[in-house]
């Protein structure tokens, strides 16, 4: 395949993590891409482009209302490991890719602009919604029913021992 561009890495990177164990969708394929690539999102006539391209070379399929990567494209993604950084796995499917050799014509996957622009409003929404939150980590602080020991000691009472005087 030749040429290989930086956003058709990005785009497969991102589809991999997206699609994991379901078809995905734009906004979930557009937060994959971002949190890939630290933030940072290609511009909407670049996605459509790489998405143009990757699925005529049948790289991406379109299944089930969402998009998926094909099984060649699973060929070429088992090479990462899961130590690597993404600029090494980046690095490691630009490789892949340009030995890669598509033998068939498949057909074109259409995304609009329109649809990437509602797809990436919806990723900064839940960003600015979610500023300075980590959804995965934060939890609600629970009161705790710890009681400490001085306040044990202060707060008992001496009972009467069972012995009989004599």
């Amino acid at each position: 395949m030749y040429p290989v561009h930086d956003d058709d890495v990005a785009l497969l990177l991102s589809l991999t993590v997206a699609a994991k164990r379901r078809p995905a969708a734009l906004d979930e394929i557009i937060t994959a891409l971002a949190t890939a690539q630290h933030g940072e999102i290609p511009a909407k006539s670049k996605l459509v482009d790489a998405f143009a391209r990757m699925s005529v070379c049948g790289l991406i399929a379109e299944a089930a209302g969402g998009y998926t990567l094909s099984t060649a494209a699973q060929t070429i993604m088992a090479v990462l490991r899961a130590k690597d950084d993404s600029a090494t796995r980046l690095a490691r499917i630009k490789q892949q890719l340009t030995d890669f050799d598509a033998k068939d014509k498949h057909p074109i996957i259409r995304v609009t602009q329109e649809q990437l622009l509602a797809a990436i409003q919806s990723y900064k929404a839940a960003q600015h919604n979610h500023h300075g939150k980590n959804i995965q980590t934060d939890k609600p602080k629970t009161k705790t029913s710890w009681i400490p020991t001085k306040d044990l000691v202060q707060g008992k009472q001496h009972l009467p021992s069972k012995r009989s005087k004599p």
